[in-house]
Formats: C-alpha cells, sequence, structure tokens
C-alpha cells in the first residue's frame, strides 16, 4: 500500500491524487514544490530542517503569486501528520503547489491552487556507493538561467526543465551529473545540488547572484564548515578551478553531501572522498543519523518502530 497524500487539507488514497489534463501546471509549468528528508535517527524519526523548506515553499509560492491557503504552521503540521500517517520511519517529503484545471492561457491568475503533500521511501540518490567513492561529472553543455529571467530562489517546477537537459546529457555520457555554468562562465551548481570547492582547507561556494538555489543543506554545511574552524567563501569560482581542486562535493536534500572524483575526465585530488568532504559528511550525518541536534535543525515526529506496538487507548 502507497501511503495516503494531503491533499488540500485532507487525506486521501494514493491513487485519488490526480489532476486533470488541462490543469494550467500540465501547459505551462507552474508549480512550486520542496524535497525533504524525514531520517530514522538513533533518537527517533526526525525531519530536517522543516520550518526552513515550508517557509521556503511559501515564499517561491508567493513570488509565482500563488495564495496557499494555508500558513506556514498548518503546512508543517500537515506534513508531520502526513509521515506519522504513512507508518515510514525514513522517508522522503515532496510538498508541492501547483495551479490546477481553469482557464487555458498563460495568464494563470483564475486557476485554483491546489496543495499535495506525499512522501515514499527513496535512498541514496546518485547510488549507494557514491557517499563513499565519488561520482564521476562533466561540465553541462546546458548554462544556468540568467539573472532576471526565471526566478532562481523560488523552487519551482519549470526551472527544472533546464536541470532535466543537464542530467539527461550526463547520463548519456556515462557521467552520473552535470556542473552548470552561470551565463558570463561561471560555477554554479549542478542539476540538483549546490557544489563546493575545497582548496588549501577553504571552503568555496557560487554566490547566489549566479542564479543558483540557495540550498538548505548548503547553508548547513557552510555552518557546520565555519564551526569547524574551515574558512567558506561564497564568491564567483572560475571553470578551471574544478579540475585543480583539492576536494569538491555536492550538497542537497537528495545527494546529501556527495563527493566528486571526476570532473571531465580530470580527476579530482586523489581521486576519492577528501578529508575535508569526509568531515562535512561526518558532521552533517552526526545530525540526521545520531539525531545529535545543537542547531534545533530536527523536527521529531511520531512513527513507531517495526518491533513497538502502538499506544492504544
Amino acid at each position: 500500500m502507497e501511503p495516503d497524500i494531503w491533499y488540500n487539507g485532507e487525506f486521501i488514497d494514493h491513487e485519488d491524487a490526480e489532476i486533470h489534463v488541462l490543469s494550467h501546471v500540465i501547459h505551462y509549468g507552474s508549480s512550486v514544490f520542496e524535497g525533504i528528508r524525514c531520517y530514522d535517527t538513533d533518537q527517533g524519526s526526525a525531519v530536517f530542517r522543516l520550518e526552513e523548506h515550508m517557509q521556503r515553499l511559501v515564499d517561491s509560492a508567493k513570488v509565482y503569486r500563488m495564495d496557499i491557503p494555508f500558513d506556514l504552521d498548518e503546512l508543517v503540521e500537515a506534513v508531520v501528520d502526513t509521515i506519522e500517517r504513512s507508518g515510514l520511519r525514513g522517508c522522503y517529503i515532496r510538498p508541492v503547489v501547483l495551479r490546477g484545471e481553469g482557464p487555458m492561457g498563460v495568464n494563470p491568475l483564475d486557476n485554483p491552487v491546489e496543495t499535495f503533500i506525499a512522501v515514499w521511501e527513496w535512498g541514496e540518490y546518485l547510488g549507494e556507493e557514491a557517499l563513499e567513492k565519488g561520482v564521476d561529472v562533466e561540465v553541462a553543455s546546458w548554462n544556468r538561467m540568467a539573472p532576471n529571467t526565471f526566478p532562481a530562489m523560488a523552487k519551482a517546477g519549470g526551472n527544472y526543465l533546464n536541470a532535466s537537459l543537464v542530467k539527461m546529457n550526463a547520463i548519456k555520457n556515462d557521467k552520473m551529473e552535470g556542473i552548470m555554468l552561470s551565463t558570463d562562465g561561471y560555477v554554479a551548481e549542478g542539476s540538483g545540488e549546490n557544489l563546493f570547492v575545497v582548496k588549501n582547507d577553504t571552503l568555496y561556494t557560487a554566490p547566489t547572484g549566479l542564479s543558483i538555489l540557495p540550498g538548505i543543506t548548503r547553508a548547513s554545511i557552510i555552518a557546520l564548515a565555519e564551526e569547524r574552524g574551515y574558512e567558506v567563501e561564497e564568491k564567483k569560482i572560475p571553470r578551471e578551478a574544478l579540475y585543480t581542486a583539492d576536494e569538491l562535493f555536492f550538497t542537497g536534500t537528495a545527494a546529501e553531501v556527495t563527493p566528486i572524483r571526476t570532473v571531465d575526465d580530470y580527476t579530482i585530488g586523489s581521486g576519492s572522498r577528501g578529508p575535508v568532504t569526509k568531515e562535512m559528511q561526518d558532521a552533517f550525518f552526526e545530525v540526521v543519523e545520531k539525531g545529535h541536534d545543537p542547531h534545533d535543525w530536527l523536527t521529531f515526529v511520531d512513527v513507531p518502530a517495526a518491533d513497538e506496538p502502538e499506544m492504544t487507548a
């Protein structure tokens, strides 16, 4: 049985979560969404940075003039209820707000706004061995969009057509992922991940002004790195800096902290996970696997363990 889906304030069966073929979102890409993880930590099931993710969903909707008829607290509660109802101690969470069936045409203002929250089990996004051995990537032939074309700070469905081109080309070229450059040729991000460059024990990452999505995992790694004494700089990174880096790694809800071992067939560092990347992984997984949370990043949810009987009245 697939878990029930939260839809506009009510739970519906998984197979009933449908939209009409003439929904605005199908023709014009008018949706905003989030990707969130619930981890089965040593302290119990917990969602990583839930409120920050849902605030970004609300902000993305605001940019696209989509009026969600639920406030932030209600949306956070809906995610918790959906996980608890699913019985999944660890899961991926997908809230999505979209424009449904209504007048056809580019103008979406008279189309209804629909809100869904779904959860499912999902493992390592870039493969089981990627977290240790790293991935092979390429610099994409498709650039990240230019500023003032699409709002890059909004996590919108239509933006990911660009990302899909990058990902498909990488797979066709026997790589796991592509790295997009900005319109002026500086390093931006992966198709679904932010990127860090490590050089001489300093971490570099692209500034948000290069039309990257300001990732929540990215912000978490910046905080964890600075706590450990590393300098982190948000600056323009030239393409060739990828090839001469000591280490490279992706960050993201799906990718978590994934090392990069080659770019365009250039070996990065030793060709395996480097010490700084491992330190960042260890710091991150100390939170999301061990449940040690000095930053108040975890929202614990009540999902009994498989061998733990549910309480009855």
